[in-house]
Order: C-alpha cells, then structure tokens, then sequence
C-alpha cells in the first residue's frame, strides 16, 4: 500500500466517524432536551402537573425541560408551539380554554385548535368549585348558591367574580351561570388561577368558579366557603358539597381538561413514541397520588382519542359561548 492511499483510507475513515458523530444527536432525544410549554403562569395546576409528569417522563424521554408563555389566555404559548417543527422536541399543555374555549370567545385567533396541532393525550379532567369567603358570606348573608342567586337578582350590577383569564373554565362557568339564571354578575379576568384567587381572599373579587385543584387547601383551612362543584357529579374530595344542578342550576356541566399537543404534521412514528411515554407517566402510582390531592380524574388515552375529545368540546363551547355573548376582540 503507498503512503497516498493509506493517508486517502484514513481521511475516509475520519470522515465516516466525524459524519456519525454529527448526525447522532438527530437519532437519540437523549441528547437534547424536549421541551414542555405551559402557555400559563408558574405555580398553577398545569404547571404543576406538566413538570410531574416531565419528571415521570424523563426515564423514557430523556432530559425534559419546562417552559412557561403565558398571556392572551393560553393563546401566546400555544401559537408559539403551532409554529414549531413537528420533531417531537417540543410541545404544549393545552387546555379547555386554548382548545376549546378561545377559539369561539377571540374574534380573532393566531392558530387552528384542530388542522395546526398533533393530539397526544388528554392528561386529566378536573371540576371547577364556586367559592366565596366566610368574610363575603358574613358580610352579604350568602350561605348557598340559591342565596347568591337572590342576592344577585336583588343587586343586579353589585357582584363581581374572578377568572383565571378569558376563556378559562371559570370564565365559561361565570358566564353560564349568568345566562341561566338571568344574572347581571362583573366578569374580572386575572392572568392565571393563582392571581385570581388571590383576588378573592384578598376581598377585592367576590367569588370565584376555581379549579378544585387550587382551591382546595384554603377550603380546608376553612379560607373559602364551596357553594357548588361544576360537574355532573360530585366531587369524592368534597362529598357533602352539592353540583350546580343539584344547587338549583340545571344542566351544568362544566370541567377543566388539559391535555399534550405537538405541532402539525408530526410522524406517526413520534407521534405514538410520545404517547407511550406520556400515558405511562401519567398513569404512574405518582400521578395517581397527585391527581387524588388535586381531585382530578386521569384521562390518558390514544391520539385519535383527544383528536374526537377536542372536536366535541369545541361545539360544545361554541353554544355557550354564543348563548352568553361573551367575546374577546
């Protein structure tokens, strides 16, 4: 072998093994981090279970990191996540109120909830709590829903409630109640569960439709007062605590959902990878430990099933958005 050949062999070899090395990161999600966006604040139940779940996830998944874009009610994190590339590195939280609720409520909105995402899996459903203060309930008398329903017809204009933003679940419960009772109640949106509630203990907002998963340590602590949960059914976590139709409103049925979604045009072969993970860390003993605290009801499941679960929800609030002439400009 002359010494040319042996040098063109060997730079040949180098090359093979630089090629190798440079396109390794692209074969294993080991090597760079999928990020999760929380197209909400810090510290609320969708944050709270997307860094849960990452942490279940991360034996699968590798290193998984996330990130909050809050604003607009969900809609700047969401349409960040609609313009990213569908490789399976990032992303979002989605929920009631991005996939279901905005798109009805915003005259205008930057993303399609259906042809601009991959569904993964719905994560969970959690009931909403009417809830006042014991300072409220001492200073208007109020004790049940019917005694605020009164108080509401007698003082139309007086009361105020707060939200976790437009498009919430809370915002959609204030309104539906509104519409079904004749009420004339002050909507006051917030920028996140956590503000909102606070807006409540603090006396500045009179009462809340909270997510039962924020609400209720200080319903324990005896902090806040439940008049009614939103859904069909009680909730286990507050048994003595009638539903909105049992309390005098019928027909009420609402509830919070979230749920994964990744951008457009996913491979089926990441796609279904993803869903794997995902539901088995979400049917994980520690999910199922934090889900019983936040008095939520695990819902993972296949892609096509969100894909329907979000088509039903979006005509579902497309009606009670347009029965309550709730809209965001």
């Amino acid at each position: 072998m002359t010494t040319s050949s042996f040098t063109r062999r060997s730079l040949c070899a180098a090359a093979v093994s630089v090629a190798t090395i440079v396109a390794l990161p692209s074969l294993s999600w080991a090597d760079d981090p999928i990020r999760i966006v929380v197209p909400y604040p810090p510290g609320g139940p969708l944050d709270v279970t997307a860094r849960a779940i990452a942490e279940e996830a991360r034996a699968d998944l590798g290193n998984i990191i996330v990130e909050n874009k809050p604003g607009a009610g969900g809609n700047i994190g969401v349409e960040y996540v609609s313009k990213q590339k569908p490789d399976g590195k990032i992303f979002v939280m989605g929920a009631l109120a991005t996939h279901a609720v905005n798109p009805n409520l915003f005259s205008k909105i930057p993303y399609d909830p259906i042809k601009d995402f991959t569904p993964l899996t719905l994560v969970a459903q959690t009931p909403n709590v009417l809830v006042i203060t014991p300072e409220f309930s001492q200073k208007t008398g109020i004790k049940d829903l019917k005694g605020l329903i009164d108080y509401a017809k007698k003082n139309p204009d007086a009361l105020n409630y707060a939200s976790g933003g437009n498009g919430s679940a809370g915002h959609m419960s204030g309104e539906l109640l509104k519409t079904s009772s004749g009420l004339k109640i002050m909507h006051i949106p917030f920028k996140g569960a956590a503000a909102a509630q606070m807006s409540v203990l603090s006396g500045q907002c009179d009462l809340i439709f909270d997510n039962l998963a924020s609400s209720a340590a200080n319903i324990k602590a005896g902090k806040l007062i439940p008049l009614a949960v939103t859904t069909q059914f009680r909730a286990p976590e507050l048994p003595n605590v009638p539903t909105m139709a049992e309390a005098g409103v019928p027909g009420f049925d609402i509830s919070t959902w979230y749920a994964f979604f990744g951008p457009a045009n996913m491979d089926k072969s990441v796609q279904d990878k993803l869903n794997k993970a995902l539901v088995k860390a979400i049917k994980s003993q520690a999910m199922a430990v934090r889900f019983e605290k936040m008095g939520a009801v695990s819902k993972p499941g296949t892609s096509a099933d969100l894909d329907a679960f979000v088509k039903a929800e979006l005509a579902k609030y497309k009606k009670i958005v347009e029965a309550s002439g709730a809209k965001v400009d």
